[in-house]
């Protein structure tokens, strides 16, 4: 693969708390999250680039955040890697997955959870529109999504502070409700 690579960024939509025995692993979406959910995958699939592979956390709510994207993707569906190593994954473990892609991959989705997600966004974005870059870094919410543009050359000399912030996309600067 050459050309131009994309990076999504995206953090699972706002989950429920509301079983006091419930497994953290195994929390679904509330109403609102179900509802962003929808939101962020009306954008992604009509505004993104179509992502060539999926990464999504093996958690409910991931699992959940990525269900209606899936559907608005249509058939076929790119390759999905469910993959348990991305629950609460660190910043420096979610780089190394990403430096692990194979170079068939131009655009990966990456669905997972703060603190990570977030600090890996703002570890890559070293460049792009101030407002954009400036909340990114303040507060990265439920079912927020970034889009990233890696320099060119091999996903594996990903790093920090090598990315272009292309957009990043709140839940509620698509529906405010």
């Amino acid at each position: 693969m050459t050309g131009v690579k994309t990076i999504l960024l995206l953090r699972h939509a706002k989950s429920a708390w509301n079983a006091p025995h419930q497994n953290d692993h195994d929390r679904p979406l509330n109403d609102r999250g179900e509802r962003a959910a929808r939101t962020m995958a009306g954008h992604l699939a009509s505004r993104s680039p179509r992502p060539d592979l999926i990464l999504c956390s093996t958690a409910a709510r991931t699992r959940q955040t990525l269900a209606p994207l899936v559907k608005a993707l249509g058939s076929p569906a790119p390759p999905i890697s469910l993959e348990k190593e991305l629950y609460l994954a660190s910043e420096e473990e979610l780089l190394e997955r990403l430096q692990a892609l194979p170079e068939t991959v131009g655009t990966v989705l990456l669905i997972g959870h703060n603190e990570g997600i977030g600090q890996l966004a703002a570890a890559l974005a070293a460049r792009g529109p101030q407002e954009a870059l400036a909340r990114l870094r303040d507060k990265y919410p439920t079912g927020a999504l970034a889009t990233l543009r890696p320099p060119s050359g091999p996903w594996s000399a990903l790093a920090p502070g090598t990315c272009e912030l292309l957009a990043f996309v709140r839940p509620r600067d698509l529906d405010p409700r």
